[in-house]
């Protein structure tokens, strides 16, 4: 069974197992002159020559180790791999017939569109603002709007062409929200994610097998949804393999967070999640009026996360998830205290493989932990189903939820903008970057549709517990005692 959608995906994936590999062996000084020649034989693939295709690859391998430290994004261009798509806007096709009605001219209001001695259209990329007027009146649709596929994967339009002379894509920081929807959409792999996979390998080997601190993998809900081609119980004994001393699901921070943001939204009357930093960022950076609003909770990796470290001593905590804005979460914002390392579901394949881990060998470890409700979190309508079930366990029924589940910027974007205006009906916005939810996270190892009937189901089998039943031997809620993780 394939584990990865495409070529390029892949060979992103052997360039961090190959990294994790010498990493674990500590020749890593090797790596740049050993791996680009491991991957790229005598014969190009991909590029014009093998020379090209090294010189890549090993721009790939300072990503694998961090990126450039200078810049904060975990976003970042490899301009020599960048096809330098042309520029995007409305152009006209040869689908053209020099038609005499002249509708585009007539309903254009900069004067952009001019004809040639044919009669066919022509578009003065000096005069055109793109409203794409022109397009919808041509009745041949020979007038399209193209994009560069980078460009039409971010909603928010924080990507753009560096300069006339110089073509490359272009990542506005001020912008970007670290979604990573344009990583997967590059058809040449141009846009990379940095990874974190040495420190995670760092943590591990310095830990001396959990005897100087202890290793926690805290994984994702969404985790049901990836490796198909193992059971899931077997990857948890394969992030033990690894080294790490315990894995923990973050859908038990998401119990505790459903029950804490309940309290919260009855409290102040109306609330934004803040479970996806994606999510949070677009609402700081795009609708800063409502920055106020966002829910005071952690998320709930970080919320966990927190709990283990201090019911833990000097554990360590490395997250595992499908998303890429997550690096961002626990580099620069609260979430740094109690997140030590952020891996993708991509990054955990390498780092199996590098240490020669054949998951379908392997017996089931359990991991179960969490509610039904806390697992749901994975998809789009989870976080809402939870807080729903959160007042009820409350015995709140005075407080009258009226939630709105958005999957995709777009849709969070529509939610904001009518809350920014005070005409949104609702008092809740569940906010995910991501169309479906995680389960669509960029960081994912397929990126097909995903079934969210994969994460009910997955949430069914601990149908047991409740929500108060889950979080009773944290620090949160009526039941709560201190127990060590």
């Amino acid at each position: 069974m394939r584990k990865f959608d495409t070529k390029i995906q892949y060979l992103k994936y052997k360039v961090l197992r190959e990294v994790a590999r010498y990493a674990f062996e500590d020749n890593l000084l090797a790596a740049y002159d050993e791996i680009p020649k491991l991957i790229v034989k005598d014969k190009p693939t991909m590029r014009c020559c093998i020379y090209k295709e090294r010189a890549i690859v090993q721009e790939r391998i300072k990503l694998a180790m961090g990126g450039d430290k200078n810049n904060p994004n975990v976003i970042e261009v490899i301009e020599i791999a960048c096809d330098e798509c042309p520029v995007s806007g409305h152009i006209v096709t040869e689908a053209c017939r020099g038609c005499l009605a002249h509708r585009c001219e007539d309903v254009c209001r900069r004067g952009a569109i001019t004809f040639d001695e044919h009669q066919r259209a022509h578009i003065d990329k000096s005069k055109c603002v793109e409203c794409g007027q022109c397009a919808k009146v041509c009745p041949y649709s020979a007038i399209m709007n193209q994009k560069r596929p980078c460009e039409r994967a971010c909603k928010i339009k924080a990507i753009s062409m560096s300069s006339e002379d110089h073509r490359a894509a272009h990542i506005d920081n001020e912008k970007c929200i670290s979604c990573g929807a344009c990583v997967y959409q590059c058809p040449f792999g141009a846009i990379v994610d940095k990874s974190f996979i040495l420190d995670a390998v760092d943590l591990l080997k310095k830990s001396r097998d959990n005897e100087d601190y202890k290793v926690y993998a805290v994984v994702a809900p969404s985790i049901s949804s990836q490796f198909s081609y193992a059971k899931l119980g077997q990857v948890i004994t394969g992030i033990q393999r690894l080294g790490f001393f315990h894995v923990i699901e973050a859908a038990l921070g998401a119990d505790m967070v459903a029950y804490q943001e309940a309290e919260e939204l009855a409290e102040k009357g109306f609330l934004t999640s803040s479970c996806c930093p994606a999510f949070v960022s677009y609402i700081k950076k795009s609708f800063p009026s409502l920055a106020d609003k966002i829910s005071h909770n952690l998320s709930p990796a970080a919320e966990i996360a927190r709990y283990i470290k201090e019911t833990t001593p000097n554990a360590k905590i490395v997250f595992i998830g499908p998303c890429t804005a997550k690096k961002m979460e626990f580099k620069y914002e609260r979430a740094a205290e109690y997140i030590d390392c952020t891996l993708t579901f991509e990054e955990l394949q390498a780092l199996f493989d590098s240490r020669d881990i054949d998951l379908t060998t392997l017996p089931e470890g359990v991991l179960d932990n969490a509610s039904y409700y806390g697992r749901i979190f994975a998809r789009s309508g989870g976080l809402t189903d939870a807080v729903t079930e959160a007042l009820q366990e409350q015995g709140n029924t005075d407080f009258k939820l009226n939630p709105i589940a958005c999957d995709g910027i777009e849709a969070c974007k529509t939610a904001l903008l009518r809350a920014s205006k005070n005409v949104l009906p609702n008092n809740f916005i569940e906010g995910m970057a991501c169309v479906g939810g995680c389960i669509g996270g960029a960081g994912c190892l397929t990126h097909g549709d995903k079934n969210k009937a994969d994460v009910d189901k997955y949430g069914r089998q601990a149908m047991e517990k409740s929500i108060v039943d889950a979080i009773s031997v944290t620090d949160v809620g009526p039941k709560a005692t201190k127990v060590q993780p």
